[in-house]
């Protein structure tokens, strides 16, 4: 289908295909298992889509969401995009092979436009449904990549999406836990154990710092206790 041409998802949601070159196939008989968010950090969503579709800076994503709502298609599902990077979830270290990459537009520090939230619930539902996405494998980059990335941010609004039963958070606080062992056992791998906290604050504690304390332990202790 040539760029463009709009068309209606199964949830009556108008896609715009606009192909991006920058895909291959996914390796290991991997199928996505996870999905993954992140934040353009560019001034509009017309520049970051000339971007994940310029060959020459061999990166791409599943899906870009403007800020009103516009949502396009890049790369199909079932072929790898080139959104994750290095990273590591769990037991998948090639996330590119085994994940469906979201692009939202936004800066990185401006609040997220409320047509582009809707958008995202919408297409995050959308997703799941075909291939079976836990609420639990929908991540943000910075949670496969702690210390190299943070989108998509503090201002993400991860506890919306898990009112709607799209993520994972703690319904209650549990036992304090051990924090190497209570990260590893959410599915943190990459980076040292002090960017996995600050990436598991990124999402549960905005604006925390310092050294992990009771609250973080019992977060981690509630979430496991979730899953």
């Amino acid at each position: 289908m040539r760029p463009g041409v709009r068309r209606a998802s199964r949830k009556g949601m108008e896609i715009i295909e606009h192909p991006s070159p920058n895909h291959g196939p996914r390796r290991g008989g991997l199928s996505p298992s996870i999905l993954l968010i992140h934040y353009t950090a560019m001034d509009t969503a017309e520049q970051a889509l000339d971007r994940l579709c310029d060959p020459v800076a061999e990166v791409s994503a599943h899906y870009l969401i403007a800020e009103d709502g516009r949502v396009w298609r890049l790369v199909p599902e079932d072929r790898r995009a080139w959104h994750a990077g290095a990273g590591a979830w769990a037991e998948v270290e090639d996330v590119n092979s085994a994940s469906i990459g979201i692009e939202l537009a936004n800066d990185g520090a401006a609040p997220f436009a409320a047509p582009l939230m809707d958008r995202r619930e919408a297409l995050i539902d959308a997703v799941r449904g075909r291939w079976a996405i836990p609420a639990a494998r929908v991540l943000g980059h910075s949670d496969i990549a702690p210390g190299r990335k943070i989108a998509p941010g503090p201002r993400f609004g991860w506890r919306r999406l898990a009112r709607g039963g799209r993520a994972a958070w703690p319904s209650a606080e549990g036992p304090d836990v051990d924090l190497a062992a209570g990260l590893h056992r959410i599915g943190y791998r990459a980076g040292s154990v002090e960017q996995q906290l600050a990436a598991f604050r990124l999402r549960f504690r905005p604006g925390a710092e310092g050294p992990a304390d009771p609250k973080d332990l019992r977060l981690i202790g509630g979430l496991l206790g979730e899953t």
